[in-house]
């Protein structure tokens, strides 16, 4: 049986703004993408607190702040030309490389 992998709008790395949710207006970079959970996991945004046992890797144990996964549905790509929230295309170029653009300006994203 062959897994079809989800094909999402927002890659690692991309500067995304959250259009719903407590962190709604807010703009940060993606640093991990959660394909089974269609979550992506934003820098600095959807701080949630956990407590945590001492470990080898953390003695001290107690509660430690981190990013909570915020849905693909409720980010936007961030276009950088624009500066501001846009939806993206997807073409292929001359050469046959696909390439992502926006839809507001046309301009290609760079990943």
């Amino acid at each position: 049986m062959e897994v079809i992998q989800k094909k999402f709008h927002i890659k690692k790395g991309d500067t995304v703004y959250v259009i719903a949710g407590k962190e709604k207006g807010k703009t940060g970079k993606v640093l991990r993408i959660l394909r089974d959970k269609n979550k992506a996991i934003v820098e600095r945004l959807n701080i949630v607190k956990r407590h945590m046992r001492p470990s080898p890797k953390n003695p001290a144990g107690g509660i430690v702040e981190k990013e909570a996964g915020i849905h693909i549905s409720n980010l936007m790509l961030y276009c950088p030309k624009c500066s501001r929230p846009t939806r993206v295309g997807r073409k292929r170029l001359g050469s046959g490389e696909k390439v992502r653009y926006c839809k507001r300006c046309g301009e290609e994203i760079k990943n």
